[in-house]
Parts: C-alpha cells; sequence; structure tokens
C-alpha cells in the first residue's frame, strides 16, 4: 500500500511564496512521474507541474517562471516552490505520482493567495 502525506499549503498575499512538499511511503521499488495538480472551486483538477524519474518537468503556461518542481528520490518526495504567487493561484493543490501502471494521490492541502 503507498501513502501520500502533503504539507506546506497556507495562506500567502499576492506576491509571497510558498513550498509545498508530499512523501510518499509504503512498499515499492521506484516511483515513475510525480507531480503536483490543483483544483479551485467550481473548476476541474488540473495539472500544475510533473517531473519524471529522470528529471525531466513539465509546467502548465500559467504557473511557468514561478513555480518549480523537484523530487529527492532518496526520501520518496516531491517538492513544489511557488513564487510571485497569485489570488488565481488559490486552490487545493494535491500531488500525484505513478508507480508502475498505478496511480496515487494525496490528501490535498490549501492555497490561498489573498490579494
Amino acid at each position: 500500500q503507498v501513502q501520500l502525506v502533503e504539507s506546506g499549503g497556507g495562506l500567502v498575499q499576492a506576491g509571497g511564496s510558498l513550498s509545498l512538499s508530499c512523501a510518499a511511503s509504503g512498499s515499492f521499488f521506484r516511483i515513475n512521474d510525480m507531480g503536483w495538480y490543483r483544483q479551485a472551486p467550481g473548476k476541474q483538477r488540473e495539472l500544475v507541474a510533473t517531473i519524471t524519474s529522470g528529471g525531466n518537468t513539465n509546467y502548465a503556461d500559467s504557473v511557468k517562471g514561478r513555480f518549480t518542481v523537484s523530487r529527492d528520490n532518496a526520501k520518496n518526495t516531491v517538492y513544489l516552490q511557488m513564487n510571485s504567487l497569485k489570488p488565481e493561484d488559490t486552490a487545493v493543490y494535491y500531488c500525484r505520482i505513478t508507480i508502475v501502471r498505478n496511480t496515487y494521490w494525496g490528501q490535498g492541502t490549501q492555497v490561498t493567495v489573498s490579494s
């Protein structure tokens, strides 16, 4: 069984920064892709950023240049550094990992950006 524990959400003013982390634990050999998605009220869940096991990254256009995704394979942890936050970044952020063909989601952490 795989468990994901997220941390780091909170309230920040526009222009500020927050850092999220998501640690995976359980019985597995290797994590393939890791990433972050978000869901704002009344909207569908959307991709924020992903990173492959080899370190290749992919970002939503709306966060390019502001957010940075990274991972520590030794700690089975994925990070999201969010800078220059905007009110439209307000959402519940979910981490997502894939192991072989299986996908696992974190419980979500609230990020609120005030104007």
